[in-house]
């Protein structure tokens, strides 16, 4: 697998972190971090990355390296969870795409419902742009086709440039996207299957009938949640109530 410590994250790190003693604190939590994940000590190199995710650094190197210690410590499931968290801030990076995809070999249960190949390649600004990327594009292209427009109307034409028309085409399909991918974030959420093995049920104990079961590392849609479970859909024909517990959310 590759480059398993990012350095680069050292330098993100701080520029995500407050001044003061706070920064401190953090750099050392990193440090120590590193320094038990060099030394093949993978829970403590998780506590520390942990603590930092925990406490609001939102980073996707340092997403990315938890999934890694997650996944050197033999955690598929939380390995992925991260894999899939750190895909969202840095889709571009393929060193996350490749141990991503190796996390995913380790996996028992086929995929439930799949995206389309098709939706993919005619959707590719989505999937390859991360959703800070998406936004920004919109407001510059709006930016720049109102400013177009200014100009024409100024010089009081009519006829709209080839140039302007695409500017205005590319302005509707990364507004589209961004208000897409914040309707998903508000109200649409995949989550992943932590533990090694997951009994989905009826109902919201333990005695509730077993419907199927799941392992971990197996991604699923959450169509709600009632006080510590959330009903989970595996496949169209497959939803059933699992602990929040068990299924961290993307």
């Amino acid at each position: 697998m590759r480059r398993w410590i990012s350095f680069t994250l050292w330098i993100l790190l701080l520029l995500n972190l407050p001044v003061g003693a706070w920064a401190i604190e953090d750099a050392h939590t990193f440090m120590d971090g590193t320094a038990a994940y060099q030394k093949g000590n993978w829970p403590a190199a998780i506590d520390a990355f942990q603590r930092l995710a925990d406490g609001g650094i939102d980073n996707g190197l340092l997403f990315y390296n938890l999934g890694n210690a997650y996944l050197k410590n033999d955690d598929v499931g939380h390995a992925i969870l991260w894999y899939e968290r750190a895909l969202k801030r840095i889709p571009g990076n393929p060193d996350l795409h490749f141990n991503y995809n190796y996390a995913l070999t380790l996996t028992r249960d086929e995929p439930g419902e799949k995206e389309s190949p098709l939706l993919r390649i005619l959707f590719f600004w989505k999937y390859q742009l991360s959703a800070a990327s998406v936004r920004w594009a919109a407001l510059l292209l709006n930016a720049a086709l109102w400013t177009a427009l200014a100009v024409l109307a100024v010089r009081k034409k009519r006829l709209l440039r080839p140039g302007t028309l695409l500017t205005a085409a590319a302005a509707l399909i990364f507004t589209a996207t961004a208000v897409f991918n914040y309707i998903e974030a508000a109200h649409m959420h995949d989550a992943i299957i932590l533990p090694e093995e997951v009994a989905v049920r009826s109902g919201f104990t333990d005695t509730a009938t077993q419907l199927f079961v799941l392992h971990a590392g197996t991604r699923v849609r959450v169509e709600r949640e009632s006080g510590d479970y959330r009903l989970i859909c595996y496949t169209a024909d497959k939803i059933g109530w699992v602990k929040k517990a068990d299924a961290g959310i993307i």
